[in-house]
C-alpha cells in the first residue's frame, strides 16, 4: 500500500530515496534552503529523485526564495509539490498554483487564529501546521502539543510536522486529527542520513493508521 499521507523529508540520497520508494512512503521532501545540513542543489534533487515514480510525491521545501526561482528548480527538478515555509504572501502561493504545482503552506499558530490562516489561503492550498521554533525553519525534532492544530479538524486536511516519530505517531494523529505527516530528523543517524531501520519501524506505525488519502501530490 502507498502511504499517501506520509513525507520523509531532507532526504539527500537516491539510496535513500529508493527505500522509502519502496516501503511504500508516498511523498519524499528535498530542501533548497543553504543553512540547512539537509540543503541540495536543483542538479542534486533531480538525481536523488530519479527512481521516484509519478504516484510519490516529489516536495520542495523553500523558505522565502522568490517564487520565480521557485519555480525554476521545482521544473528543473521535476517537482510535483512546492512547500512554502516562511512569510511567502497568498499572491507568491498563487503564481505557483496557477504553474501547475500542488503547493503547502507551513503555518505556525493554533486555535481560531489558525483556522482563519487557514481559511485564508488560496483555493487548493494544502496546509501543514508546525508550532516549534528553532535555528532553521521546521520542527527541528521538538514535540509539541499537537492538539493546539486540532482546529483544522474536519475543516481542512492538513498535515503535522514537529517532534514525530513512530513512537508518537499514533499519539499526534489521534490528538490532532491530522490525515499527513512529514518527518525528518527522527529517521537520521545524523543531520541529513537516513537510518533504514527507523523508516521501517515508521513505515509499520503508519501503516496502522491507513495514511493512504493523497495529500501531498494532485
Amino acid at each position: 500500500m502507498r502511504l499517501h499521507g506520509l513525507k520523509i523529508c531532507g532526504i539527500t540520497s537516491s539510496q535513500s530515496a529508493c527505500f522509502c520508494v519502496e516501503q511504500g512512503v508516498g511523498a519524499l521532501g528535498a530542501v533548497f534552503y543553504p543553512p540547512s545540513p539537509r540543503n541540495v542543489s536543483a542538479g542534486q534533487a533531480a538525481e536523488i529523485f530519479r527512481c521516484v515514480p509519478e504516484t510519490v510525491a516529489k516536495v520542495g521545501v523553500f523558505v522565502n526564495m522568490p517564487v520565480e526561482q521557485i519555480l525554476q528548480i521545482a521544473a528543473e527538478t521535476r517537482l510535483t509539490t512546492i512547500q512554502m515555509h516562511g512569510n511567502e504572501s497568498n499572491a507568491e502561493i498563487q503564481r505557483a498554483l496557477q504553474a501547475g504545482y500542488r503547493v503547502i503552506k507551513v503555518l505556525k499558530s493554533s486555535g481560531e487564529k489558525l483556522l482563519k490562516e487557514a481559511d485564508n489561503l488560496p483555493p487548493q492550498t494544502g496546509v501543514m501546521v508546525e508550532l516549534t521554533f528553532g535555528l532553521l525553519p521546521g520542527g527541528n525534532g521538538v514535540a509539541w502539543e499537537w492538539g493546539d492544530a486540532s482546529a483544522l479538524s474536519g475543516k481542512h486536511d492538513f498535515a503535522l510536522a514537529g517532534g514525530l516519530t513512530a513512537a508518537n505517531l499514533l499519539q499526534a494523529a489521534a490528538t490532532s486529527g491530522a490525515n499527513a505527516f512529514d518527518l525528518s530528523s527522527a529517521m537520521e543517524s545524523r543531520p541529513g542520513v537516513k537510518e533504514h531501520q527507523k523508516i521501517l519501524e515508521l513505515v509499520a506505525v503508519a501503516n496502522l493508521l491507513k495514511c493512504d488519502k493523497i495529500f501531498w501530490r494532485r
